[in-house]
């Protein structure tokens, strides 16, 4: 597989995130779980359970089923009952590859009417499991541009996009009088040893989305770049939240790391007070990320289904997504708020890999990486 860079411009914040921190050398057991279930079929969900297929109840009920980072404003939701007269049940999952799990195993027999969440590094696998069924609105300008390439059917309706990107802190660069690292390459340089902290690719959307640009950037040769990265002295933890929040010399905490991967978005919410930021993003590591919805085939209520996919891609929800999820909208002339204006830097060009190549490959890759981080 060949270098290739994409000129559109488009992730989620949503982490998949698992507390506990995994020894280097070694991953954690809810790591391990992750891996296995982003790798099969299998799911935390029992056929047993109170979702279970014809749960979804009355038809004026809509049944949105999602991750558990989903958030949008209560005047956000009363908004759509009021416009649609539907009532939304919310029904979180743990983490985008449990969604898409669930999603896929209930195929024709969903527990809900509308999937919010699953993103351009596990779509393909809702596609072939002929979960979903197609969309008959209208897109606002601006949203068919981060349509999923063999989603021929126009199943997946976009509604969010950003980058996961690498992350530097510049008031630590600058006290110690050190030039940031700007590119994949730099980040295996003696000179940023220790200084590096990356979310799992077994447990973490982020984690998997850098460990897709790197198979972008070197081809094959991505092992050999993650033995690098980890002779370099890089952390691997669990999730996100950890890497941000806990380990990163930004994030709030006691961290140590002055870099870390993240979201071209995170600068917007590191603000001095002075007219600054504290953090950026290099915009040469960015990947790709686009979150979908769609209705579900044989859902109880396909027609709220497709009216909650109209308001998603209305400006109620489009104007929320940067301050409720941390993404950015996809309708054509979204204003953003005035911090993400100024600090939300985005790349001019990210790396993407193809959904079918993800989808063929992504237990393979995700076991080699599992092997190359436990050594």
């Amino acid at each position: 597989m060949t270098s290739r860079r994409a000129t559109r411009t488009t992730i989620t914040t949503t982490a998949t995130t698992v507390t506990g921190r995994p020894a280097r050398g070694a991953l954690s057991a809810a790591a391990a779980c992750a891996l296995v279930l982003a790798a099969s079929s299998c799911s935390l969900v029992g056929a047993d359970d109170d979702t279970a297929a014809g749960s979804s109840g009355e038809s004026d009920t809509v049944v949105l089923l999602t991750h558990n980072d989903f958030f949008l404003p209560d005047e956000v939701v009363a908004a759509f009952e009021e416009e649609s007269g539907y009532a939304l049940d919310i029904r979180p999952t743990d983490g985008v590859g449990n969604l898409v799990n669930l999603v896929a195993e209930q195929s024709g027999k969903p527990s809900g009417d509308v999937v919010f969440g699953v993103d351009n590094t596990f779509a393909s696998r809702v596609l072939g499991a002929d979960a979903l069924t197609s969309y008959d609105g209208d897109l606002p300008a601006g949203v068919a541009t981060y349509a999923l390439p063999g989603d021929d059917d126009g199943d997946l309706v976009p509604v969010d996009n950003g980058n996961v990107c690498v992350n530097v802190d510049d008031v630590w660069f600058a006290k110690e009088d050190l030039d940031p690292p700007t590119t994949l390459d730099d980040l295996t340089d003696p000179a940023y040893e220790g200084l590096f902290v990356v979310p799992s690719a077994a447990s973490s959307s982020p984690g998997l989305a850098f460990l897709l640009a790197t198979i972008a950037e070197y081809g094959d040769q991505w092992p050999s770049y993650w033995a690098d990265l980890l002779a370099n002295d890089t952390e691997i933890v669990a999730g996100w939240s950890e890497a941000y929040q806990s380990e990163f010399t930004q994030g709030g905490g006691e961290g140590d790391k002055p870099i870390v991967v993240s979201y071209d978005s995170s600068p917007a919410f590191t603000v001095d007070g002075e007219g600054g930021t504290t953090t950026s993003a290099l915009l040469e590591t960015c990947y790709q990320q686009v979150e979908y919805a769609a209705a579900l085939d044989g859902a109880d209520n396909p027609e709220g289904a497709q009216a909650l996919l109209d308001f998603m891609v209305g400006p109620d929800v489009q104007a929320a997504l940067p301050e409720s999820m941390y993404v950015f909208p996809v309708a054509e002339g979204t204003e953003l708020p005035s911090d993400w204006a100024t600090f939300a830097a985005r790349p001019r060009e990210s790396y993407e890999v193809d959904p079918a190549e993800i989808e063929a490959n992504r237990e393979d890759w995700l076991i080699e990486w599992t092997d190359i981080i436990s050594r």
